[in-house]
């Protein structure tokens, strides 16, 4: 059996040496980075990015991410771009590339033809000095002092520093866009966290019955209106008027306050103006709600300011996590 403490050794090792690259991307960010931004903010193109190699699987990842959080990009491997798969590019495209060395074969074929077309090329690599740099009308440094591959040739840190780089890229473009939580959910209708980012409190609580008690209601009436729906509260109402509501927990501190209770009415307990949510807002946002405020229940309202519902926090729990 291998030696444990070598094997995490070699590890850190690996880790402490990619985290200094993307340390080292700090002091290589100048004008070119924001001018970048401005150009792709201002773009009526796409922005198209290729590489070959382990650099075209991180051209694919920063593709992706920029789709998922409101930048239009596809994706063009280099060696396919030469093979017919240049047509997805129109002349207002923005092409970035990405290569460590930038001096690859299949991007030395393939600069020539972008610039006949005119599209603006913006390139991602270690070398500034090489073909690919020499050929950009901007470019994005993420040299690496060394990679965290022990004889310095499997590309470790060279392809960690250009996916953080284009995620530098992306938040900054996000940031900028106003990109909200709501807008995240149009790109994510899918899986779980497109569920959560979907959902509203509306559709949580359609599931749930809405307990009530009156003002006047004895107490036993509320304990049973509260055990029986399983919610952990009921809400106190006047016709169509929320006065208050009244959870498990406030039944536990009218016991230990008071020895009797024969002559106690919903009203004397109620907690009255509870927080309420608007029955369309997201569940995302909900959660963040309930965090910051330290509540369990969420009392729901429609668009005429009626009671709607009840979601308990656990219905969250249930669905999401």
């Amino acid at each position: 059996m291998n030696n444990q403490k070598e094997i995490l050794e070699i590890a850190e090792t690996v880790l402490v040496k990619e985290s200094n690259s993307i340390k080292g991307l700090i002091n290589q960010l100048n004008d070119q980075f924001v001018d970048v931004v401005n150009l792709i903010l201002n773009s009526n193109g796409k922005v198209i990015i290729t590489g070959i190699g382990k650099s075209a699987i991180v051209s694919m990842k920063i593709s992706s991410t920029l789709n998922s959080t409101g930048t239009s990009s596809v994706f063009l491997h280099a060696a396919d771009a030469m093979h017919g798969d240049l047509g997805l590019v129109n002349p207002s495209d923005l092409i970035i590339i990405i290569s460590n060395s930038g001096s690859s074969n299949e991007i030395k074929d393939l600069v020539p033809h972008l610039k006949k077309r005119g599209n603006i090329i913006i390139s991602i690599t270690g070398n500034l000095n090489s073909f690919l740099a020499k050929k950009s009308d901007y470019i994005l440094s993420c040299f690496v002092e060394e990679e965290a591959c022990p004889n310095n040739l499997a590309p470790t840190s060279s392809t960690t520093s250009q996916m953080a780089l284009g995620d530098a890229l992306a938040v900054s473009l996000l940031k900028l866009r106003g990109f909200k939580t709501e807008d995240f959910a149009i790109h994510h209708p899918g899986g779980s966290l497109g569920r959560k980012l979907n959902m509203t409190l509306k559709d949580l609580a359609s599931n749930n019955p809405i307990p009530i008690v009156k003002e006047e209601s004895q107490i036993n009436e509320v304990i049973k209106e509260i055990t029986s729906n399983r919610l952990g509260i009921t809400l106190v109402m006047k016709k169509q008027n929320l006065l208050g509501i009244i959870t498990d927990g406030d039944i536990r501190r009218m016991l230990d306050e008071n020895e009797d209770i024969v002559n106690l009415r919903a009203k004397d307990i109620m907690s009255k103006n509870p927080i309420l949510f608007d029955e369309n807002m997201l569940v995302e946002l909900a959660s963040k709600e309930i965090k910051n405020k330290s509540i369990n229940h969420m009392i729901l309202m429609d668009k005429n300011s009626n009671c709607s519902g009840v979601v308990h926090v656990l219905d969250i729990i249930k669905n999401f996590d």
